[in-house]
Order: C-alpha cells, then structure tokens, then sequence
C-alpha cells in the first residue's frame, strides 16, 4: 500500500499548490477518487474554493474535467447531449454533452429543476447515458463534484433523497483561518496571475491501478459489524425518520479501505470508519420535522450515534 501512500500524498501536494490549509478535506476527496462512484457534494458558502478545488484535482490528476453552471433554464439535453440534424450528411448525428468526461463539476445543482438534477442519476449510478433507446458507456473514471449554497433557498429545487444517496459523501470546505486566508493573498501576489500553474503528477492509468490496489485492503468481520451496527442504528434513531440505506454502509467501507491504503495499511480500523461517518451519513437521514431548518443537525446526530454503537476492539 506504500504505492497509494506515495501517490496520494504528490496529488495532494500539487493540489495545496492552490488550495490552502485544507488538507482534512482534500484527503478525503482523494480518498472518494479512489473507490468507484466516489461522488461528492460540496456544500458551503459561497466563495469557499469549491470549484477551484475540483478543478485542481483534474490537472494534478490528468483528468478530462468538464463544468456545467445549474440554472432554472437548463435543460437534460444540455447535460447528456442527443442527436441533432446534419444537414450537409442528411441525417442525424450525436452530439455529446459535457457529461462525457472524467470529473463533472455540476456547480450551483440545486438551482436547476428536478428534471434537469435526474439527468445525473443514470450516469452516477450506471456510468452511462441513455439517449433515445440507445446507451452509451461514460469514461472511466466518472466522478460528479456538485456544489451548492446552504444559504439560498429561494430560486432553489433541494435534492431529492435518491439523489442526495448516490452521493458518496457531503463535505464542507469551511473558511480559512487567520493566517490561511492572508497566505491567500501572499500567494496571489507573487504569482502575478489568477491562475496557479499545476502539473500532472498522475494519470488516469495511475488512478485506475490505485483504485484496483484498494480492493486488496482487508476487512476485519468485526469492523464489517460495526459498519452495519451504525447504519442500521440510524434506522430506529428517535430523531430519525429515513436513516441510512444499504448504500450508506458501502460508501464507507469503500472509503474506510481507501483511507487505510493512503496511510500505508493493508488493513481498516474502526477509526478509518470514523473518519467517515458524518460525511457518508448525515446527507442521507431524513430527520425529524422539528429538526428541519436546523442547520448542523443530521451531523450532530451522527455524533450522538457514533457514541451509542459499541467499537470493536
């Protein structure tokens, strides 16, 4: 696993290249990059980063990476692509959409309509695209980074909870400290542009090799249990009215392998699973009515539910 440890750590490095003092959450995203559906939801204020951070991993990773703006008026059409007319051949042709790549940054999700947001759901799950009664496989890797503000509601359709499971994990970016946030500024300065100049330190062959060394982690049987004992505990939680799916428990056994193969084990431990938690968890509890609105509650109630399951020892 040294081989993935290595790596991972020269992604991050050319990443932190133009992303500053967020380290917890880039390893966390490369993690997700590591395991197949790795799909992630960045939710934060506006201003955080965000997108540069996606655009970021694409160059240092050497991935094709393709941005969509989500608004009200934007159309499936306009995600997938279809089959236009030819008029200089005479017939119908297909023009692909910016679907078709390795990392789709679908940037601002929530603002587009409910059946814009479903034209994702085949691709995120299936890694491919049916148009008109014929499917198309996607590139390999596929990875969906969305973004949304928690602050704006009006103009804004949320996430169905179909939706919102195909996601891996939600992180938030957070604000930069202090000294973090002038660095920023430092940074800008000597550089003399808007953009920072990074290189490709992978490959997709890498990236695709990396994620076939992952499924060589072992999992012990009691760190399995302790993976299901808290999904199936946010089922019956009294603040809880849809705890998690099935999927919830893959998503971090998936992740729990690949953050033990970044620090160089060929082994999980119950704290690889709790690294976790919050982010596979909390975006997929439908909480108690009296909850709704109270921003920061599905992940306290992960926090309440990591004490109640036993940890294998």
């Amino acid at each position: 696993m040294g081989k993935i440890h290595e790596k991972s750590d020269r992604v991050i490095g050319e990443v932190e290249k133009a992303v500053i003092g967020k380290n917890g959450v880039l390893k966390r995203m490369f993690a997700a990059f590591l395991v197949p559906g790795g799909h992630i939801l960045l939710e934060d204020f506006p201003g955080l980063a965000k997108t540069l951070i996606a655009g970021s991993f694409s160059r240092a990773m050497g991935l094709d990476f393709k941005r969509i703006q989500f608004t009200p008026d934007l159309l499936p059409g306009d995600i997938t692509g279809g089959y236009v007319y030819d008029s200089n051949q005479g017939k119908f042709s297909l023009r692909k959409g910016p679907i078709f790549t390795n990392i789709l940054l679908a940037d601002e999700i929530n603002r587009a309509s409910p059946k814009t947001q479903s034209a994702l759901l085949e691709a995120m799950q299936e890694h491919q695209v049916t148009l008109e009664g014929e499917t198309f496989p996607l590139p390999e890797p596929f990875l969906v980074i969305a973004t949304q503000n928690p602050i704006e509601y009006e103009g804004t359709f949320p996430l169905p909870e179909a939706q919102l499971d195909r996601f891996l994990m939600r992180l938030s970016v957070g604000y930069p400290s202090e000294d973090e946030e002038r660095e920023i500024l430092f940074r800008r300065l000597e550089r003399r542009s808007e953009q920072p100049e990074l290189q490709p330190v992978i490959n997709r062959e890498v990236l695709l090799e990396l994620s076939k060394d992952v499924e060589e982690v072992h999992v012990d049987r009691d760190v399995v249990h302790y993976i299901t004992d808290l999904c199936r505990r946010s089922r019956s939680y009294s603040k809880v009215v849809v705890g998690a799916s099935p999927r919830g428990s893959l998503a971090m056994l998936k992740l729990a392998r690949a953050w033990a193969a970044m620090a160089g084990r060929d082994y999980v431990v119950p704290d690889d699973v709790k690294e976790f938690a919050v982010p596979v968890l909390s975006h997929r509890l439908v909480l108690d009515s009296n909850l709704w609105g109270n921003r920061g509650a599905d992940d306290r109630i992960v926090g309440e539910l990591l004490k109640t399951v036993a940890v294998p020892l």
